[in-house]
Order: structure tokens, then sequence, then C-alpha cells
């Protein structure tokens, strides 16, 4: 097998790429979009709703870049349905290079008390769906001889976190897909890795600092600095900007040996 080598000129090396980054109209999604399609990379924007006039700004934007996007719709728990949309894409913007396995969802309450459906719906969207799209990606890849497959886990893969039992066993579950695929595929020219922010100040995290907010009768400042009091040493949020450059770094040439990484970036989460 030939490993493909595209040209690229300074500052594009993802020129000529596919991507496909789910969950990508709003916080990190969006950022890892804007990046490679900053770089040279065709882009498939993914959310569960509907396109609107908010996704075609978007769509705009990306394309002021330079590079052909489409935005496409579908709740991920439709498991049946991503084979398909993958089909779709490759046959609209071309065959996937770059998978960036982006979309979660996020449920705090107790063990005892969480609602088996979403416990359900959240192993659907953050743990099936992306060996879902993995399935239907890589093959392409293969016949290709080069490809790049980036899982958005988190810190909550690494350590357990209390009243968050089905993101925690999602997110680890997230890590063990991505090591098993990296094994896989090592002698291959195509890489698995996933990358494990700290809190980033998404609006799924915002809905965390408003909710102890409310909880605890903090206002808006002290609940966030009481989130990130509590398990973030640096004391300040990872910025989507920063996560999106990890992940362009993992889509590039320069990653070809990093295989089955679970990159923390986490203000020093887990070092203690």
């Amino acid at each position: 097998m030939t490993t493909a080598v595209l040209p690229s000129s300074a500052g594009r090396p993802h020129a000529g790429r596919v991507a496909w980054v789910t969950g990508s109209t709003s916080g990190i999604g969006w950022a890892i979009a804007r990046q490679l399609a900053s770089e040279g990379a065709a882009i498939a924007l993914h959310g569960r709703e509907a396109a609107s006039a908010r996704t075609e700004a978007q769509l705009a934007e990306l394309h002021a870049l330079g590079v052909a996007a489409r935005y496409y719709a579908l709740d991920l728990a439709e498991g049946e349905a991503i084979a398909p949309l993958a089909a779709r894409i490759e046959a609209e913007l071309g065959a996937v290079d770059i998978l960036v396995n982006n979309a979660g969802m996020q449920h705090v309450e107790s063990v005892l008390q969480f609602p088996p459906a979403k416990w359900e719906a959240m192993l659907a969207v953050n743990l099936s769906a992306p060996f879902r799209t993995i399935q239907a990606c890589t093959p392409a890849m293969l016949e290709r001889g080069w490809g790049r497959i980036i899982n958005m886990a988190s810190v909550s893969g690494l350590v357990g976190v209390a009243r968050k039992p089905a993101y925690v066993a999602s997110k680890h579950g997230l890590l063990g897909l991505t090591k098993s695929v990296a094994l896989e595929l090592a002698t291959t020219p195509v890489t698995c890795n996933a990358i494990c922010p700290g809190w980033v100040l998404t609006p799924l995290v915002q809905a965390q600092i408003d909710a102890l907010a409310s909880r605890e009768g903090l206002d808006p400042t002290a609940a966030r600095a009481k989130l990130l009091g509590a398990k973030q040493p640096s004391q300040a949020f990872v910025t989507v900007e920063q996560v999106a450059s990890l992940a362009s770094y993992l889509a590039s040439d320069h990653a070809a040996q990093v295989r089955g990484a679970q990159w923390n970036m986490d203000g020093g989460f887990t070092a203690a």
C-alpha cells in the first residue's frame, strides 16, 4: 500500500483533504472545523438540527477560507443512518480523510436517579456513534493509503467523576475504542488518537456552571471559580482554539507515529 501524499502550500497542511467533524456547529467542534478549513481541508459540517440561517452563515465563513463545505443534519443516536450519511459525504465532498468524532451529550445526576433513557441516549451518541463512523470511513482511508481518526474524549475518560455515570462510562469506553482501533491499524497509514480536555468553556460546560450557580446560590463568577477550583490546578479554562490546534496536529503528517494516544489538555487536572 502506498501512502497518499498531497501537495500543500505553507500554512495549508490539510489542502486536498476532506474532514468530517461531528457536532461541529458550536464549541470545540466548530473551532476544529474552522481550524482545518483555514489549513485547506474541505469540511463536512454536522449537527442535529435542520439547516438554518446560522449554519448557512457558518458555511459562508468556511467558503471564505477557500474550501468546499456542506452541512449535514443527523441525530447520531440514529445509528443505522450513520453509514448512509458517510456515503453521502463521500459522494458530495469526497471520501473522508480526517474523521473527528466530537459530538457528545452530557447529563449530571446521581446514579441512583439517572434516567435509563438518558443513559442509553448518551452511550449511543458518545460511544456507539464513533464506532459506527469509524466503521463507515476507515475502509476508504485504507484504500487511499492515508487517514486520521480523532476521538474527542475527556479527562472523564481517565478518571472517575461523581454524578456523571453515563458520561464517564462513555468516555472511558471511547478511549478503549481508540486504543483498539489504533492497534488494529498500527501497520497502516491510518492513525487513531483521542484528545482528553479538562474544563473547556463551551455551551455544554456553561450549562454546568449555570446549574452549579442555581443549585448553590452562587453568582456566575463564583460558580465558574468553584468549577475550576475543584479540578483544574491552572485555574484557567482550556480554550476551544487550543483544542483545535491539537486536533490539527494529530491530523497532520507530523503525527504519523502518534497512535493510540490519550492526549490530555487539562490544566494539570490529571497531574495530581
